[in-house]
């Protein structure tokens, strides 16, 4: 019942979930060896994907957080990271996805598919759609790295700050078996961080021109199935 493990909880949800509306549909396909997806599915599966991938940046930066306040006023963390804390932080990151998520999807929904309508992908995700489309613009593809940036920048910023004053606390602890433990409490969290949000970085911040497809469908693949299955074993090994 504690905030830490009330977060883990919600962490593996959102992993669970948004694993989920890739890898059955892609297993089914390599079953059938038909590729194929209606236009209400692809959106469906754009929709939910973005949701739990945006939720997942989020709950990571409150995670950060929670070890902050766990290392640095550890006096006051019974009172700070209350239920009712915890409830908001929670509510916080679900609204982010959620709106990440419509922005998104909306933005392709005003686009016309009228070529030969093959995704460069294995699912329907953002920059294959624009690419796709016949009538994309510079509008659209600013739209989608606006909202790419803020939802990974604020979360990595966040996380930054707090590991700034973690380290700064850390470093005014006197003995080594002290640091040692502060130092292991994050070490999870750091790991869970790192892969996610290099890949996620690698896949969505930088243009198509430099970035071709396939190299990012290869990054997309490490944080939508990898990632996923890594942390309940980096979070097992912690405990």
């Amino acid at each position: 019942h504690s905030p830490m493990y009330f977060l883990l909880f919600n962490l593996s949800l959102i992993d669970f979930s948004y694993s989920s509306t890739i890898i059955p549909k892609m297993l089914t396909s390599f079953v059938s060896k038909k590729n194929i997806i209606s236009y209400t599915g692809c959106m469906t599966q754009l929709f939910f994907f973005c949701f739990f991938a945006i939720s997942e940046c989020f709950i990571l930066s409150a995670m950060a957080y929670d070890r902050y306040v766990a290392i640095c006023k550890p006096l006051l963390y019974t009172l700070t990271m209350s239920p009712r804390v915890c409830f908001f932080l929670l509510l916080g990151v679900y609204m982010m996805g959620g709106l990440g998520a419509l922005a998104h999807t909306g933005n392709i929904r005003f686009l016309s598919f009228c070529a030969e309508n093959r995704i460069n992908h294995y699912m329907c995700d953002i920059l294959p759609l624009l690419e796709l489309s016949c009538n994309s613009s510079y509008v659209n593809t600013l739209v989608v790295f606006i909202f790419a940036a803020i939802d990974i920048v604020v979360p990595i910023v966040t996380i930054f700050l707090s590991y700034g004053f973690i380290l700064s606390s850390i470093f005014h602890i006197s003995s080594t078996e002290g640091r040692s433990k502060a130092f292991s409490t994050c070490s999870s969290h750091i790991i869970a961080v790192s892969l996610f949000f290099g890949s996620g970085a690698f896949a969505y911040l930088k243009p198509p021109s430099i970035l071709p497809l396939d190299q990012g469908k290869v990054s997309s693949l490490f944080y939508t199935i990898v990632v996923p299955m890594l942390n309940p074993v980096i979070y097992s090994f912690r405990n």
